[in-house]
């Protein structure tokens, strides 16, 4: 054997492995093309979700503002509310008392620390219609309401 053909055989077996690899290498470049559309694709998606991430969390604060503005004045009515209780349980007892004292039956065992109020036309007995009338008319809802249930217990 010839020195020529050891060496044409020789080049014919790199050949041969150098297209195998080749070949290899194309399905490899053609997998990475496709994946390289679905990148594409999964970036564009992923841009869309970010962005409607973002709206989001803008509304969830505004949301969130709101919410706490409705829960201060919730609190604010609660605090109201509780004085207004407050102060109807008081006149409640000064009220029950006085029907006790009217129908003979002594004074009630409950004793309220709660003194007689004018500013609830309550107290003055002698408090004329007209200032009656005048003290209302500053009055909120709440309190005539209150007022309205206070009168109709009597």
């Amino acid at each position: 054997m010839s020195f020529y053909l050891l060496l044409d055989i020789l080049i014919a077996i790199l050949l041969v492995v150098t297209i195998g690899y080749a070949i290899v290498l194309n399905r490899r470049l053609r997998a990475l093309r496709c994946d390289k559309e679905e990148l594409t694709k999964l970036s564009g998606s992923f841009g869309e979700a970010t962005m409607r991430a973002s709206e989001s969390i803008g509304l969830l604060r505004i949301s969130a503002d709101e919410l706490q503005t409705r829960i201060d004045s919730a609190q604010e009515l609660r605090d109201d509310l509780k004085f207004l209780i407050e102060r109807g349980g008081g006149t409640a007892d000064r009220l029950e008392e006085r029907v006790r004292m009217a129908r003979g039956e002594g004074a009630s065992p409950i004793k309220s620390n709660f003194s007689p109020s004018p500013e609830f036309g309550v107290g003055d007995p002698e408090q004329t219609e007209q200032d009656k009338e005048d003290l209302a008319a500053t009055k909120s809802e709440a309190e005539r309401e209150l007022l309205k249930a206070l009168r109709a217990a009597r």
